[in-house]
């Protein structure tokens, strides 16, 4: 049971009625909302139908909503009681007994949470999609969780999900990484060399020096300096994306293709984007360069995609892998990229519209920049300067689970301070501890039933009358918010409404185990609790899921 959906039900229904009954003079509907009210003492439910009927039915709200009130029909037993409020606010006080069908939801329904807003069509999330030119970073980690969660959230939701990595693999910045490569080999051979800036400057490369030294450096020979830097750009690029891939494993993130720059030249996919377009009419020739017209779309000026030398641009790339991406048949794209991108979405968007799409096929989330804190002191965490802190000595240091909740503690798109020891603490100021204990506990409190001969946790109607104490109460009520959570979290693309709903639904449980023993005298109580709690365990599993954190049975 949606009891929101089935509050709005009834005021429709009730609008309906009272319009036959020559009470309202139309039988429309205007566009209301039923929210939770902030304050308990509004009820469980507050909706301002009268207010926003009131243009439509010419009439005062207040005696809108006394007509709307008499012509309720609570034929479910849902509706403890209602009341005027304000100017026109109608509060509901949903029965205790309403709320137990939830309960029994939990238990019989595998999939609980889930919906088919998605209607089973394709959608490709992007992410991560980091540079080959240097370990990732916990910026990177943050945008691997907010992908890998979503992803997770719109399967949940009905979406056939394929989570893929583009990997830039072709450009100026690979070769940038060869020559920095190249070079530290030749200082390693004892040759005094004046590092360029521009040059990536990390302990790393001297380590893929040492390495490619090992397999062809001493063969190549001073005069093929052009060689060596492609081959140690080859062999660089690779190394680096094996530790990539393999971070992001260990991060617990599995993608179902990692996609080459490379693969769209070779496949002439880069040449036909480019014709495609100016075929269309978006692209001219000026100055000997091919200009995509992105101010036709709202872009402050024209891009070039290809320069007067012959060269392709990023931006030629990315339009080619775009237009793939809906060559394969995917209805929708979500691409996750850096805040600093932010400029770079216009552009992107124009291109998917002179492709003949629409922009409401793609949706570019812009995840913001990590504060890493050690002992107060900001961490740099510039790949150039080579003074960062990688993914992995983060998710080393205070485990998967730990940063993956945290990266998902706040909207993506507000900054986010990472407290490394706060998330290596056993507390409740730990948010993941926080969570999980709740897991964990319910898991020793059924333990202890099964030590004590129940075996089977099942709460017939004599049970479930039972509970009905407010903390009671107020957890299932939370319990029941679950499907409605998971639901606009997928429809805004946001995943940190799962972690503070599961925050909320920790601290209504923590309210209650602190006020009321669950296995107690009472056989048939403690049976009810049991139920409750159980169900409680259960959302706590799927939605740490699907934020990719475990539940573990004992901590």
């Amino acid at each position: 049971m949606d009891m929101k959906k089935t509050i709005r039900g009834m005021i429709a229904d009730a609008a309906r009625a009272a319009h036959d009954a020559g009470r309202l003079p139309t039988a429309d509907l205007p566009t209301f909302e039923v929210e939770e009210p902030k304050m308990k003492a509004h009820g469980d439910y507050a909706t301002n139908f009268a207010m926003t009927a009131a243009s439509l039915y010419r009439m005062p709200p207040r005696a809108i909503a006394d007509i709307i009130l008499s012509h309720i029909k609570d034929t479910g037993g849902v509706i403890a009681k209602t009341e005027i409020a304000g100017p026109g606010f109608i509060n509901f006080f949903v029965d205790i007994r309403a709320w137990l069908p939830f309960l029994k939801e939990v238990h019989t329904r595998e999939d609980f949470g889930a919906c088919d807003l998605g209607q089973g069509r394709k959608i490709m999330i992007e992410f991560v999609s980091a540079n080959p030119t240097g370990p990732l970073h916990v910026g990177h980690g943050r945008g691997a969780a907010v992908g890998d969660s979503l992803a997770n959230i719109l399967a949940c939701c009905g979406w056939r999900v394929h989570k893929e990595y583009y990997i830039n693999d072709a450009g100026n910045q690979i070769l940038t990484l060869g020559r920095s490569v190249y070079l530290r080999w030749r200082e390693s051979t004892g040759e005094a060399i004046d590092f360029p800036e521009d040059c990536y400057q990390g302990d790393y490369i001297r380590r893929l020096a040492r390495e490619w030294a090992g397999t062809a450096a001493p063969d190549m020979a001073r005069g093929k300096e052009t060689g060596a830097i492609r081959a140690c750009a080859e062999f660089a690029a690779a190394k680096i994306m094996d530790g990539i891939r393999q971070d992001l494993v260990d991060f617990g993130i599995r993608f179902e293709e990692w996609f080459s720059e490379q693969s769209l030249f070779a496949a002439g996919a880069v040449a036909d984007a480019m014709a495609a377009i100016k075929t269309r009419g978006f692209a001219y020739e000026a100055d000997g360069a091919l200009w995509f017209k992105s101010t036709a779309f709202g872009d402050e000026k024209d891009r070039v995609v290809i320069r007067n030398n012959g060269e392709t641009t990023y931006f030629a790339s990315d339009i080619a892998y775009h237009k793939n991406k809906f060559d394969r048949g995917f209805d929708r794209l979500i691409d996750i990229w850096g805040a600093d991108h932010h400029g770079y979405i216009p552009r992107v968007k124009g291109a998917v519209q002179a492709m003949g799409r629409s922009t409401d096929d793609i949706d570019v989330i812009l995840v913001q920049l990590v504060n890493l804190l050690r002992d107060n002191q900001p961490v740099s965490m510039s790949t150039r300067s080579g003074t960062f802190v990688t993914l992995r000595e983060v998710f080393d240091e205070v485990g998967v689970d730990a940063a993956r909740f945290i990266f998902l503690s706040r909207h993506y798109d507000s900054p986010l301070d990472f407290d490394l020891e706060l998330a290596k603490k056993k507390s409740n100021d730990n948010p993941v501890y926080y969570v999980q204990y709740v897991h964990a506990r319910i898991s020793s409190i059924l333990r202890k039933a099964e030590e004590g001969g129940i075996h089977e946790i099942t709460a017939d109607d004599q049970a479930l009358a039972r509970l009905g104490q407010p903390e009671e109460v107020e957890l299932i009520k939370a319990a029941a918010r679950y499907p409605e959570t998971v639901r606009i979290a997928a429809q805004l693309m946001e995943p940190h409404r799962i972690t503070f709903y599961l925050m909320d639904l920790a601290a209504a449980f923590h309210v209650f185990y602190n006020r009321h023993k669950v296995l107690g005298d009472d056989p048939v109580l403690s049976m009810g609790r049991l139920y409750l709690v159980c169900a409680v365990k259960k959302i706590i599993q799927k939605g740490l899921a699907l934020l990719g954190v475990s539940a573990p049975e004992s901590m």
